[in-house]
C-alpha cells in the first residue's frame, strides 16, 4: 500500500500507555507549571523557557532513526506540547499572551492570534481530551507488535503523495468531510484535534504541518496527514478498488518520483 501511494517513509503511530519507553527522543524532565502555580507565581520561566524543546522537532530526529520519541507530563518540551497532548489545562496565561500579542515590555509575541482573548477562547472550546496515560508514544507502524494498536495514524509527506491519502479519505468513509485541516500548533494537528474528533464520534482526518514555528522541522514542502486507524486500516483493505489503480494516478506517481529526485530528503533546518 506504501508504495501504491507512492509514501517513502513509514507512517508513525501515536498511542498513549502507562509505560515509558526506551529511547533518548524525548524532552528534558522538568515541572510543569500550571494555572494555579502561575497566580501563585510559583513558576521558574527562565527554567521552562530554557529548557524549550519542540515536539516535532523530537519527532523529527525519531523519524530520521526509525526510533520512537515519546512526551509526558514531566517530559513536555514546550507548554503548547503539553497542552495540545492533553497533559495541562487550562494553558497558562503567559502562554496565551505569548503565543498572541505578548506582553508590552515584558514579552514579545508570537501573533498568531490577534488577541489573548481571541485565544483564550480557542483554547476553552477546544477543551483537548486528557491523555489517558502517562506517556503519549510515536513510532513507526512497522515496529508495532502483537496486541499493540494505535490510536492514530500520521503520514509525513508533500502534497503529491498526501493527495492519494486525502482523497482514500472519501473513499473509504463517503464523506467528503472526512479531512478538515483546523488551526493548532504542529503537535496539535497530530493529538488534540485527532483526540477530538474522535472523542465526537466523527470519523475525520486532520491535515496539519502549518506551525510557522515548527516548519523548520518538516522536510522541505512536507505537511501531515493523522489519520483514525479504523481509516488507515480500511484503506489499506481497499486501495486495490480505487483510483490508485487508474491511469491518472499513474501520472501522479511520476510527479511524485520527479519531486524525490529534486528534493530528496532535503531538511529545512
Amino acid at each position: 500500500f506504501l508504495a501504491v501511494a507512492g509514501l517513502a517513509e513509514m507512517p508513525m503511530g501515536m498511542f498513549f500507555t502507562d509505560q515509558e519507553p526506551d529511547s533518548p527522543f524525548t524532552p528534558t524532565p522538568q515541572t510543569l507549571p500550571t494555572r494555579d502555580m502561575e497566580k501563585a507565581g510559583q513558576v521558574d520561566w527562565p527554567s521552562v523557557f530554557g529548557n524549550f524543546s519542540c515536539a516535532i522537532g523530537h519527532l523529527w530526529r525519531a523519524r530520521k532513526k526509525k526510533a520512537v520519541a515519546y512526551f509526558s507530563a514531566e517530559r513536555y518540551g514546550c507548554l503548547g506540547c503539553a497542552f495540545w497532548m492533553g497533559f495541562n489545562k487550562p494553558q497558562v496565561e503567559t502562554i496565551i499572551h505569548y503565543v498572541s500579542t505578548g506582553i508590552p515590555g515584558h514579552m514579545e509575541g508570537e501573533c498568531y492570534c490577534d488577541s489573548p482573548d481571541r485565544l483564550r477562547k480557542i483554547f476553552e472550546d477546544l477543551d483537548p481530551e486528557p491523555a489517558p496515560g502517562k506517556f503519549c508514544v510515536f513510532k513507526p507502524l512497522s515496529q508495532f507488535g502483537e496486541g499493540e494498536t494505535p490510536l492514530f495514524v500520521t503520514v509525513f509527506d508533500r502534497p503529491e503523495a498526501i493527495a492519494g491519502i486525502h482523497q482514500m479519505a472519501t473513499f473509504v468513509t463517503g464523506d467528503p468531510l472526512s479531512v478538515v485541516s483546523p488551526w493548532s500548533a504542529g503537535c496539535g494537528s497530530l493529538v488534540a484535534w485527532p483526540m477530538a474528533f474522535k472523542a465526537r464520534g466523527e470519523n475525520r482526518a486532520v491535515l496539519g504541518g502549518w506551525d510557522i514555528s515548527a516548519r523548520k522541522f518538516y522536510k522541505g514542502d512536507e505537511i501531515t496527514l493523522t489519520l483514525p486507524m479504523a481509516m488507515f486500516e480500511q484503506m489499506v483493505e481497499r486501495y486495490g478498488e480505487s483510483f490508485f489503480m487508474k491511469k491518472p494516478w499513474g501520472t501522479v506517481k511520476k510527479k511524485i518520483e520527479r519531486s524525490r529526485k529534486v528534493w530528496g530528503g532535503a531538511q529545512d533546518a
